[in-house]
């Protein structure tokens, strides 16, 4: 993800550009809207667990001016196509594409807004299927553009909520609130503990002079994903029927300990019992490794998060081959803090914290060697926290 201001503001300049030559005049607004990662706290959101993302150094940018009539003028700068529509009838576009800024507007209108006509351009640089949650950081960026245009008069909260809603409701993604949450609420420098169950948040210095995270790209699309996300669900909420037999009062794993699981699930199912100690589990882990930040302890923060693999891996058994491989490649490589599999599973990244002088030799060390037991190319990207959707 490595990225020079220059860069990100030669994307900026290129789009403005685009905007004047598709629709002959000047945009009024300019925003700049974040991708994530998530350091800690895989699979917990589901279960009104904690999460630790944080925005990252890698946008999408969205130009905007209103028109005098109800229609909205789309421009994706990236595929270089167009998508046009009234305001009167937001259906699926049948694109994909613009359904992500759609499904803003019909959550506006929903809430009994009225944004007017609009003409956009958007561009990004966040690297699709990278896990990075582009489509949160377009949702974000199209609610935070619009708020600002209208003068809707939204706080930031209501904005991540109409955004994720875009995505269950109109774009038929399942997803939880962490993607959006962080593109809107990230500040440089920082995490973002959220509790998924009241969603209060906590931020936390992430102080890493010196110190990166970069994504290794297993270049494995989630084919599994999707079905065994639903399975995983499926086993936790059984899990949690076991205790509420016992424990009437127990909602979720949230409210379920290692004493609990061991007594009522373990006995009834093993499968379930391994992916329920997992899930309570790494929200301990995500508890201890923000105290591990605050003391400014940045070694035993990386051991958690290869706790938090081991245990994705072997228990919740979302991870993959080549997942694997490269976390246990770089677990005695000098330089390296910690790495896990970040996302949903089955393919995508692993997140690794790098020192600086470390990343080049790391990328050149693992790039063949990855090639060679997998037969696939390693794409590497290198980022830094920023902060969330803003004006530009």
């Amino acid at each position: 993800m490595s990225m020079t201001t220059q860069t990100a503001s030669d994307l900026v300049i290129r789009v403005k550009e685009k905007f004047q030559q598709v629709f002959g005049d000047s945009a009024t607004l300019t925003v700049r809207s974040p991708g994530r990662v998530n350091l800690i706290g895989e699979h917990t959101d589901y279960n009104h667990g904690f999460v630790l993302p944080a925005a990252v150094d890698k946008a999408i940018y969205m130009v905007v001016s209103r028109r005098s009539d109800d229609e909205v003028h789309l421009f994706s700068f990236d595929l270089d196509k167009a998508y046009t529509c009234s305001l009167n009838e937001i259906v699926p576009s049948g694109l994909h594409w613009p359904d992500y800024l759609l499904g803003v507007v019909q959550q506006l209108q929903a809430l009994g807004l009225s944004p007017g006509g609009f003409n956009c351009v958007f561009g990004g640089e966040i690297p699709l299927g990278a896990g990075l949650s582009s489509s949160a950081a377009l949702e974000c960026a199209t609610a935070f553009s619009l708020n600002e245009l209208f003068g809707l008069g939204l706080d930031t909260l209501t904005m991540v909520k109409l955004s994720q809603k875009a995505e269950n409701v109109f774009v038929g993604v399942q997803c939880g609130i962490m993607d959006q949450f962080a593109s809107m609420f990230g500040r440089k420098g920082q995490v973002i503990r959220l509790d998924c169950q009241s969603l209060e948040y906590t931020y936390f210095p992430f102080r890493t002079e010196g110190i990166r995270i970069v994504l290794l790209d297993t270049q494995v699309k989630h084919s599994l994903a999707s079905s065994e996300y639903n399975t995983r669900r499926q086993q936790c909420e059984a899990g949690v029927k076991l205790v509420q037999q016992h424990h009437p009062e127990v909602k979720s794993l949230r409210d379920v300990d290692a004493a609990m699981l061991s007594a009522y699930v373990a006995p009834a199912d093993e499968v379930i019992y391994r992916r329920c100690s997992y899930v309570v589990e790494e929200n301990a882990r995500l508890l201890a490794a923000t105290e591990d930040l605050l003391r400014g302890d940045i070694a035993a923060f990386g051991r958690q998060l290869y706790g938090s693999h081991e245990g994705l891996s072997k228990k919740y058994e979302v991870s993959c081959p080549e997942l694997d491989f490269l976390v246990e490649k770089v677990r005695d490589r000098e330089g390296v803090i910690g790495a896990r599999m970040m996302g949903g599973g089955f393919g995508g990244c692993t997140i690794n914290l790098v020192k600086d002088e470390a990343i080049d030799g790391l990328v050149e060390w693992i790039t063949p060697l990855y090639r060679k037991a997998m037969d696939k190319e390693l794409k590497a990207y290198i980022g830094q926290i920023e902060d969330g959707t803003s004006l530009v």
